[in-house]
């Protein structure tokens, strides 16, 4: 059974990898391009949540009781997606405010203290979901 889901998880990976391939190949590669990567993005989805959720049934049935092993494997999920998703919001938020920081600057020099406190506020919201996600695990 374990070779059966290796298998087809191994499918899910290399089948975008092949069809881009394929397309590039062909030379069509604005139009079957985006299809590829939407393909890829989907697989590369449910990939990673079969891989979230595999793991919880066979850990949750080796603990003494499978509400508990339950309810540790989803705290153990939900700190890592809060880590994970604060992070992502970070950077996307540093990322613009950096953009117009440096937009800014390039306009006025001296808004530079001010710009920089935007783009310092983007980082913190990563440094919330960090202890978020210790708050969590002290909890489990």
């Amino acid at each position: 059974m374990y070779y059966l889901i290796a298998l087809v998880l191994l499918a899910a990976i290399l089948a975008p990898l092949f069809v881009t391939y394929y397309n590039m190949k062909r030379g069509k590669k604005t139009t079957h391009s985006k299809r590829a990567i939407l393909f890829n993005l989907a697989a590369f989805a449910v990939v990673c949540l079969t891989a979230i959720i595999l793991p919880l049934g066979g850990f949750a049935s080796a603990a003494t009781s499978d509400a508990t092993g339950l309810a540790t494997g989803l705290g153990y999920l939900g700190a890592g997606l809060s880590t994970g998703l604060a992070c992502i919001g970070a950077g996307v938020g540093v990322g613009h405010g950096a953009a117009a920081a440096i937009g800014a600057v390039t306009e006025d020099p001296k808004v530079f203290g001010r710009a920089m406190i935007f783009v310092v506020l983007g980082e913190g919201i990563a440094i919330y979901g960090l202890i978020i996600s210790f708050m969590i695990v002290g909890r489990l």
